[in-house]
C-alpha cells in the first residue's frame, strides 16, 4: 500500500498533463499502485454556477492542484448556450477545489504553469491589479505555495510575502530538445530577445548556451490605444550583426503572434542563416487567424520551426503542423513535486545541474561539428 502522503487534484483543463506527472511521480517513487490522483466532482448548474465535491483521501495529505487556466478547449452551457471557457471561469473552478478540500490538508500547492491575469502585473495609473489581487485571494484562502512557469513578472510575487511563490523555467528542456532536433550552428547561434521586457529570459537562454544576445525595443505610438494597448510603430535592433547566425528568438508567450514574426522576419531580413522561435507558452490568441499568420511566415522562410512546452492547452490541429515542436515538461514537475513533498531542496533543477547537462551536449556537437 501507499505510504507517503503526497496526492494530486488534477483538474479537467489539464487531464492529460496531469495523467504524464502522475505516471512520472510513480517510477520516480517507485509506486506500483494506481499512483497520485485522488477524485472529485465539478459540476455545473444550467445557469452556470458551479460546484467541487466529493474530494477523497485528502485528510493530512500533502495536496498539489494542478490547473490549466488558459485552456479554452473545455466549454460548458448557459442558459442553452455552448460557452468556451475562459480565464477566470478555470480561475473560479480551482478556488472551488480549494474550498472543496475544507482545510483537512497538511499543505496545499497550487500549480498553476500559466498564471492567472499575469499580462496585467503592474499598475499604470487607474488601472487594475488582477494577477497580485489572485494571488492575494489564493494565500487568504489557505494556499502554502503556488508554483508556475516562466511567470510574465517574477516581481508579482511580492504581492504575497507570506505565501512561498515557486517561478520554474522550462529553458532546459526545450533547450536540450532544440540541440537534439535541430541541426544548429552551435558555434555560431545568437539569443534574440524580441523586447525590453524578454531581455533577462533571452539572456537566460544565452547563458545555457554559452552564446551572444540581442535585442529588439519596441517603438509604441502612445497616442492610440487598439486591443487595450499602443500599436508598435517600429522594431529597433540592438545587438551584434546577425548575418549568417542562427538566431534563436526568446519569450515566455505568444499572444496573436504579430510581434514575434515582425522579429523574425527583420532578422532574415538582416540575413540570419536559421530562425527558431521559443516559447513557454504558445497561446495564439486570435485563434486561427493567428495560425494562418505563422503558416503564411513558415512557407514564406520566415522561421524554420516554433517550440514551444505542454504546460498550458494547444488544440490537436495546431500539434500536428510541421513547423510546431511541443516539449514535454510533465517529468521536470514530477521531480519537483517529489522534492517538495520529501522537504528537498529543488536548486540543482532549477539552474546547476541543468546547465551543466546542456554545456556537455554543447561540447559534444561542437567538437563533432569542428
Amino acid at each position: 500500500m501507499e505510504k507517503d502522503n503526497l496526492k494530486l487534484v488534477v483538474l479537467p483543463n489539464i487531464e492529460e498533463f496531469g495523467s504524464r506527472v502522475n505516471e512520472h511521480l510513480k517510477i520516480i517513487r517507485n509506486n506500483k499502485f494506481d499512483g497520485y490522483m485522488t477524485s472529485f466532482s465539478l459540476d455545473r448548474f444550467s445557469n452556470s454556477e458551479g460546484k467541487a465535491y466529493k474530494l477523497k483521501d485528502i485528510s493530512g495529505k500533502d495536496i498539489y492542484v494542478l490547473t490549466d487556466v488558459g485552456n479554452y478547449g473545455e466549454t460548458y452551457k448557459m442558459f442553452g448556450f455552448i460557452n468556451h471557457k475562459s480565464y477566470d471561469d478555470h480561475y473560479q473552478d480551482t478556488k472551488r477545489i480549494i474550498s472543496a478540500l475544507c482545510g483537512q490538508t497538511e499543505r496545499l500547492t497550487v500549480i498553476m504553469p500559466l498564471l492567472y491575469a499575469s499580462r496585467q502585473h503592474k499598475r499604470r495609473g487607474n488601472e487594475s491589479l488582477d494577477c497580485a489581487m489572485a494571488l492575494q485571494e489564493l494565500q487568504n484562502i489557505g494556499v502554502d505555495r503556488v508554483i508556475t512557469f516562466d511567470v510574465h513578472d517574477p516581481t508579482v510575487q511580492s504581492a504575497i510575502p507570506g505565501t512561498h511563490f515557486v517561478n520554474l523555467y522550462p529553458t532546459y528542456s526545450i533547450v536540450k530538445e532544440l540541440i537534439a532536433k535541430e541541426n544548429l550552428d552551435i558555434n555560431n547561434i545568437i539569443a534574440i530577445s524580441p523586447d525590453n521586457g524578454a531581455m533577462e529570459r533571452a539572456m537566460y537562454y544565452a547563458d545555457f548556451l554559452a552564446c551572444d544576445v540581442g535585442m529588439f525595443h519596441k517603438r509604441r505610438d502612445f497616442s492610440k490605444i487598439v486591443n487595450g494597448k499602443s500599436p508598435i510603430v517600429e522594431h529597433v535592433y540592438l545587438g551584434r550583426e546577425v548575418k549568417g547566425k542562427d538566431a534563436l528568438i526568446v519569450d515566455d508567450m505568444i499572444a496573436s503572434g504579430s510581434s514575434m514574426l515582425d522579429v523574425a522576419k527583420e532578422m532574415k531580413d538582416r540575413g540570419a542563416k536559421n530562425v527558431y522561435l521559443t516559447t513557454t507558452f504558445a497561446l495564439f490568441s486570435d485563434g486561427a487567424d493567428s495560425v494562418k499568420k505563422f503558416i503564411k511566415a513558415h512557407d514564406e522562410g520566415l522561421f524554420n520551426k516554433l517550440y514551444t512546452t505542454n504546460l498550458s492547452y494547444i488544440p490537436d490541429y495546431i500539434k500536428n503542423l510541421e513547423w510546431i515542436q511541443i516539449v514535454d515538461c510533465s517529468k521536470y514537475l514530477a521531480k519537483i513535486i517529489d522534492r517538495f513533498n520529501k522537504k528537498e531542496e529543488i536548486e540543482d533543477l532549477t539552474n546547476g545541474s541543468s546547465k551543466e547537462k546542456i554545456m556537455t551536449l554543447i561540447k559534444d556537437r561542437k567538437s563533432t561539428s569542428t
